[in-house]
């Protein structure tokens, strides 16, 4: 017998177990033990079925679950607290951020239709996107059961007879991912406060003068575009282009380019759904903004929209939307 072979196995062996042990099993054991924080809310059933999905399509390869306190992580929302694991064990932290994090995918991103078209074809939504598709996970019939909505595949995407409807399992992922939602910290800054501090520095600011009134407004023209390709740009594109029959041009809208800019303000708080644009009733129901986003940022995605893609319009302040807001 080799002694000096068994014995470098055996001290790697060891090695290796005490690296595990030191730093996958204690901590997991430790952050398993911690409550959960004050709002944070266990899975349903059919949420963990999607979470279970989530793991064997191995989506937590490619999209971490964990805010860092980093400058680039605040668009994913704030930092990550341990308490937020409580009900996720084992947890899907994840390393690699080659996509998004998805820590507040459901607030971000609460779309079931966006969800789903992602899912079925990424570029049908995000043309840019380098995620694969899961196909596999719906299914193409002649027509849809009455009690099931079909995916509003766009043309270029769809199969060429049929129509797309979410299996089992696509129905759970989706579910799961609209669960992923932040719960507030105590004593800390409300979510619409976050950015506030930030959204008038003037070495930022850049001046725009509308056409409509030729009135100087300043608004943080970087951190508009910022902000609106986090939030805005999935559904309606980054040229404001939208996708026809399921999520509205931005371009040219009647609203964006309205002198009084109540009404895209109240689109942008509180979500809309149902309501026919140029005689058109899209599919897609947009999110409401209000609980994560601060009055300044909704300034700066305002801003970015009505002076961008040909539009022309006055932009507006924090004020404006302050204002707003506590009409509802």
């Amino acid at each position: 017998m080799d002694y000096k072979l068994l014995t470098i196995a055996g001290g790697s062996t060891l090695l290796y177990l005490v690296l595990s042990t030191l730093m996958a099993i204690l901590p997991g054991i430790e952050l398993s033990a911690v409550p959960p924080g004050p709002g944070v809310k266990d899975f349903t059933l059919f949420e963990q079925q999607g979470r279970d999905v989530f793991v064997k399509e191995g989506c937590a390869y490619c999209h971490t679950q964990q805010v860092r306190p980093l400058e680039i992580d605040k668009i994913f929302g704030r930092p990550s607290a341990p308490g937020d694991f409580a009900y996720s064990t084992p947890e899907l932290a994840g390393s690699e951020r080659t996509g998004p994090d998805l820590t507040n995918i459901g607030e971000r991103q609460s779309s079931e239709v966006w969800q789903y078209m992602h899912l079925y074809n990424p570029r049908s939504v995000t043309p840019q996107s380098v995620m694969p598709s899961f196909p596999w996970l719906f299914k193409v019939v002649d027509k849809a059961p009455q009690d099931v909505k079909p995916v509003p595949v766009p043309k270029a995407y769809a199969p060429p007879h049929g129509v797309v409807v979410p299996g089992p399992d696509a129905q759970a992922l989706v579910a799961f991912l609209l669960a992923l939602k932040q719960a507030p910290l105590p004593n800390s800054a409300p979510a619409v406060a976050v950015a506030a501090a930030s959204a008038a520095k003037p070495a930022q600011a850049a001046t725009i003068t509308p056409a409509a009134d030729k009135t100087p407004l300043a608004f943080d023209a970087a951190n508009g575009l910022k902000l609106f390709a986090a939030n805005c740009a999935a559904c309606h594109g980054a040229q404001g282009a939208g996708v026809p029959g399921v999520f509205p041009p931005l371009a040219g809208n009647p609203v964006v380019n309205a002198a009084d800019p109540t009404e895209h303000i109240t689109v942008v708080l509180n979500g809309l759904h149902g309501k026919a644009i140029d005689g058109t009733t899209y599919a897609a129901e947009m999110p409401t903004f209000a609980a994560h986003l601060s009055d300044a940022e909704i300034a700066d995605i305002i801003g970015h929209e009505r002076t961008s893609w040909g539009n022309h319009a006055p932009t507006i302040t924090a004020k404006d939307v302050a204002a707003v807001r506590a009409k509802k």
